[in-house]
């Protein structure tokens, strides 16, 4: 199959420019699965709540994931993507998963970074990976790279690829620790992160780009540039995924001593 993701610039605010900006650039290209960065249609940097909860939308029936899941229909093919869905008095920094038939799942980040934790309710879904067409993929966003033990549960339930919108912040980090998880699951992984300068409320955020398609070994299949808006494509064999042998002696997950691992 074949697996992409769309790196951009958003625009704070600009909710549907957003949209037609990350749709223009999958039009050129096909891809079985597509993957853009978090909070890919608002922007990222809030100066408040009331500011967030004003460009938060509903989930399914907010535009954001209407145009993506209109997107999905025609294309026949499947996206994970960052929003910021509201719901009642609570918004969470969310990622949709959508296909032809429309909205599969949904999946609340649980690591909140920064000022997040001032702003978006912390997520309150489980980990579990979706089923898209045979092949089962998990989602995390942004800082939930730093915890080893949510790719961990999202392999250990079965996801053969982790899809991961970000925004980037940190030099190098996340880009690095994705190519660990993809090894220490032996799954591959797909980092849509985001480029461009939030300069808002007295703080400034330098988004570092480089979104990147990591096979289970740890090989980068394909990067993207620090600074430039681009789509990248690799072709890839989930079934690899499902064999965690490192050596004839050693598979990842039977020489797992869980026993030993409590606090």
């Amino acid at each position: 199959m074949w697996v992409g993701y769309v790196q951009l610039g958003p625009r704070f605010g600009d909710v549907e420019g957003n949209i037609e900006r990350a749709l223009s650039l999958m039009e050129g290209e096909r891809a079985d699965l597509w993957v853009l960065p978090e909070l890919f249609s608002t922007g990222y940097l809030f100066a408040s709540r009331e500011e967030l909860m004003e460009l938060a939308e509903p989930v399914p029936e907010g535009p954001t994931t209407r145009a993506l899941s209109d997107f999905a229909r025609e294309r026949g093919c499947f996206i994970v993507a960052g929003v910021a869905e509201r719901t009642g008095d609570r918004v969470y920094n969310a990622a949709v998963v959508v296909g032809p038939e429309g909205l599969i799942a949904r999946y609340r980040k649980i690591h909140l970074f920064g000022k997040e934790k001032l702003w978006f309710d912390p997520g309150d879904l489980p980990l579990e990976p979706v089923d898209m067409g045979g092949v089962k993929i998990g989602v995390m966003i942004c800082f939930d790279h730093f915890f080893p033990e949510t790719a961990r549960t999202l392999a250990l339930k079965g996801a053969q690829i982790i899809c991961h919108p970000a925004n980037l912040v940190l030099p190098g980090l996340g880009q690095l620790s994705m190519r660990v998880r993809a090894m220490e699951n032996r799954v591959y992984t797909v980092t849509a992160n985001r480029i461009g300068v939030e300069e808002r409320g007295g703080e400034v955020l330098s988004f570092t780009g480089g979104s990147q398609i990591v096979a289970p070994d740890a090989v980068v299949l394909r990067s993207a540039s620090p600074d430039r808006e681009e789509i990248g494509i690799a072709e890839i064999d989930p079934t690899r995924a499902l064999d965690k042998r490192v050596t004839r002696y050693n598979d990842l997950f039977a020489d797992r001593r869980p026993e030993f691992y409590g606090l």
